[in-house]
């Protein structure tokens, strides 16, 4: 059996001789298939009709390598945890399980960022070893969700799907991936991240990437200023400080003000808003940007006089 395995991990793993600025502290692996997912996502290079690299999601490339020498290697490199990505294909379930099973030994705790399965997959995932589920919503918006992920699994069916991960796993156990930058406005990114937190989710986000071959390969990414201000609302909202309904937004649906004076948000807000968010041991180096470039996620602790720098930037932004 084969699994493809992100190009940072390869090189931690000892699978390929190369350099890096950032160790992955999780093992980001992906299944392996012989074709194209079942969905149609415009931003996504494994989409049914994208004509992109299938070695790619995001900006990473995800060499094939065989499953037993990736358990192998894992046993032996210090990594947190293990996280499994998948695509949609017939016998995803089945694969999945497969996988799991090889790794149960490692004693590696796992997540597992997956289409909607039924509850009694989900079960069997966690008698596997698995503790978190990644919940690929992307579009943060209900109103461009239809267009731009074309997918076999509605809006109404990823909440759904959300509430029955955190019914198998509990609360906090359910991370909702959303996707910056795919033309929602602030204000449904910052309803829908509420909205996933009022039910006992978590949210990790990511800062749309254009990839070539994609339906989505002219569009722009967000500029770091307007995702900032989305990861501040984001640990807001994470730690209770305030919630949707405080938090103004203008006409076009753009963020104006967190609901607090500037002092009170500077005493408040901590570096790790501006780090990569998700499940333990997940810091995520330099999946959504270039090496050269300030990342949108922190892979590091960026330093305290850092938020600083981003409230004065998005002060004169506003």
């Amino acid at each position: 059996m084969r699994i493809r395995v992100s190009y940072g991990t390869a090189i931690s793993m000892g699978l390929i001789n190369a350099k890096m600025l950032a160790r992955p502290t999780t093992a980001y692996l992906m299944t392996y298939h012989n074709g194209r997912c079942r969905n149609n996502c415009a931003f996504c290079p494994q989409a049914r009709e994208s004509r992109a690299d299938l070695k790619k999601l995001s900006r990473i490339t995800w060499p094939v390598f065989e499953l037993e020498t990736v358990t192998e290697k894992l046993g032996h490199r210090g990594f947190a945890r293990i996280c499994l990505q998948t695509i949609d294909y017939p016998d995803l379930v089945r694969d999945v399980l497969s996988i799991l099973e090889a790794f149960r030994p490692l004693g590696l705790p796992v997540s597992v960022s997956i289409t909607p399965v039924e509850k009694s997959v989900l079960k069997r995932f966690q008698e596997l070893g698995v503790d978190y589920i990644g919940i690929g919503l992307d579009v943060a918006s209900e109103r461009l969700y239809p267009k731009i992920k074309d997918s076999l699994y509605s809006w109404d069916d990823m909440w759904r799907f959300t509430e029955e991960s955190i019914e198998v796993f509990g609360d906090g156990k359910a991370f909702v991936h959303l996707i910056i930058g795919l033309g929602e406005s602030d204000q449904e990114v910052v309803e829908t991240i509420q909205r996933a937190y009022d039910i006992g989710a978590e949210v990790s986000i990511f800062a749309f990437t254009p990839i070539r071959g994609t339906r989505l390969e002219n569009a722009e990414p967000p500029t770091l200023e307007r995702y900032r201000k989305i990861q501040i609302a984001l640990y807001l909202i994470r730690n209770e400080i305030v919630r949707f309904e405080d938090i103004k937004f203008g006409e076009n649906g753009a963020l104006l003000s967190f609901g607090l004076k500037k002092d009170q948000l500077e005493r408040i807000l901590k570096d790790e808003a501006f780090r990569t968010y998700g499940c333990p041991g997940c810091n995520r180096p330099y999946y959504n940007e270039r090496p050269k470039k300030e990342p949108y996620n922190f892979p590091f602790k960026p330093g305290r006089v850092y938020v600083s720098g981003v409230l004065r930037l998005i002060e004169e932004d506003s």
